[in-house]
């Protein structure tokens, strides 16, 4: 009888389920990084030298805005070349999903180290997802590959846009729609982020052209995109923190009214 009062309280009361979902992500991130500690020590080996290459491939594409090597920078806080709004943090990747419709991994960072909701989750290879919840050392991540996330993403060599989502089938393909049928296509062609959002900024790699086909429409294309990242196997990644969000909401706030 207590458990199904303390059920009612939580689902009516909006300030008790985010104590609750805030208490929640505690304690099973605890529970997460305790088994996921466990696993690394017997794979510790192959986890650093992955963890090595990994570093060396994302220090390969980020520079600070005066392009100086990355070795003068803090490991934890990262310049994207020509997007100095941007500052990037790591994290451990302690429980993924990508076997449901609606998938979330959790990290081993949270509001303490500067973590918040909205911010962009990427490796060197590609994109992760959007951190969707926090508390106060962890945060769960909104997948791509999850039926809900909509992310602003484009031709890499061309202007054209539209939204990246997942049909909810494979966890290496996912699908960009809204492309204008005028828009040149090849299999092969590279998509990227937009930037036409607060959360990624422009030009961080999603994956490859697998294959495409118009819509029942026939104006806009529907676009099967070869993922760069394994989102099955991951590790480490980085978290997009947009240091002119609050500035630029407030401008298109302004606009709006």
């Amino acid at each position: 009888m207590l458990s199904f009062s303390l059920f009612l309280t939580i689902q009516s009361h909006n300030y008790h389920r985010s104590k609750f979902i805030h208490s929640a992500n505690w304690v099973t991130g605890g529970i997460y990084e305790t088994a996921s500690n466990i696993s690394d020590y017997f794979g510790l080996k192959k986890h650093n030298l992955r963890l090595i290459e990994e570093n060396k491939r994302l220090r390969a594409l980020l520079f600070n805005r005066d392009n100086a090597p990355l070795d003068s920078l803090p490991a934890d806080s990262i310049l994207i070349p020509e997007n100095p709004g941007f500052v990037i943090r790591d994290a451990a990747v302690i429980k993924n999903s990508f076997s449901a419709p609606k998938n979330y991994l959790t990290i081993d960072q949270g509001e303490g180290d500067g973590i918040a909701q909205d911010m962009g989750v990427i490796t060197s290879d590609g994109i992760v997802g959007i951190i969707d919840n926090t508390s106060a050392h962890y945060a769960t991540v909104q997948s791509v590959l999850n039926t809900l996330t909509r992310i602003n993403a484009q031709l890499k060599n061309t202007n054209h846009f539209g939204t990246l989502q997942w049909d909810g089938k494979s966890p290496s393909i996912v699908q960009l729609v809204d492309i204008a049928r005028i828009a040149p296509l090849q299999t092969g062609d590279t998509i990227i982020t937009g930037g036409m959002s607060t959360i990624f900024p422009k030009g961080i790699p999603i994956g490859t052209i697998k294959g495409f086909a118009l819509d029942v429409s026939e104006n806009y294309y529907i676009i099967n995109v070869q993922l760069f990242n394994d989102m099955t196997n991951l590790g480490h990644v980085y978290v997009i923190e947009n240091t002119n969000k609050e500035e630029i909401l407030e401008l298109e706030q302004s606009v709006n009214e």
